[in-house]
């Protein structure tokens, strides 16, 4: 499954329900350095570059049920619609 958020698709999507977060990963999860986005995400990238490998979205379900959409900063603000998160989000 493949999920776009901005200019990265992310080819790896975790769900976990229980908790409301969506790890997104470009590849299998590998080391990265994590960093807080503007809306409380975190966005990963390749040690000692700025090439995004992960995102992590806290409240995904909830922000979307009580939004509409979902805001990110991948590293430029955009939003994602429910139906572009709905094959991660029913993958629980």
């Amino acid at each position: 499954m493949s999920i776009t958020i901005g200019a990265v698709t992310f080819d790896h999507a975790d769900y976990d329900a229980d908790n409301d977060v969506l790890y997104l990963h470009v590849d299998p999860p590998q080391q990265a350095d994590g960093e807080e986005t503007p809306e409380g995400h975190v966005i990963r990238y390749a040690p000692a570059t700025s090439r995004i490998v992960g995102l992590t979205l806290l409240g995904p379900r909830r922000i979307l049920d009580r939004d509409g959409h979902l805001t990110a900063t991948v590293p430029e603000t955009v939003e994602t619609s429910a139906e572009a998160l709905a094959p991660a989000l029913a993958a629980a």
